[in-house]
């Protein structure tokens, strides 16, 4: 925590180099909202947090939260399907306009959501985010 750290202050918190950053810091800020997950989030230990044991949490969110995180999720995943999308036409040229690009087989690389459900965020989605991050950072 900084110095002079002011309750309520928001804090800038520095780029992880995630290319999914972005979607991280506002799973984490909608989960902070709630004041049961904070709680939890606050009290668990970094074994808690990466077993997989504070994604069970997720069921007893708020429905506002859990909303929220669906509507986030599917955000991912469409700007995800968009960087597919533009990959494979700057690599192919035109080729994959008209053919279409088969979405789900490439979303198996992003190891930060469940691609198989990309409709609502689920606990495993939020396991898949933590277990993402940690290993990036071990």
């Amino acid at each position: 925590k900084a110095e002079g750290h002011v309750e309520g202050e928001k804090v800038e918190n520095p780029d992880t180099g995630l290319y999914y950053d972005e979607y991280l810091r506002q799973v984490i800020d909608v989960l902070e909202t709630d004041k049961h997950f904070r709680e939890k989030l606050q009290t668990a230990d970094i074994e808690e947090i990466k077993s997989g044991k504070l994604s069970r949490e997720l069921d007893l969110v708020s429905h506002h939260v859990r909303t929220r995180l669906d509507e986030l999720k599917r955000q991912e995943v469409a700007r995800l399907r968009m960087l597919i999308k533009a990959k494979m036409d700057s690599v192919q040229g035109q080729v994959f306009k008209d053919t279409g690009i088969d979405h789900q087989a490439l979303l198996k690389q992003f190891e930060h959501l469940n691609h198989q459900n990309p409709d609502t965020f689920e606990p495993k989605d939020l396991d898949m985010l933590i277990k993402a991050v940690s290993a990036r950072f071990e």
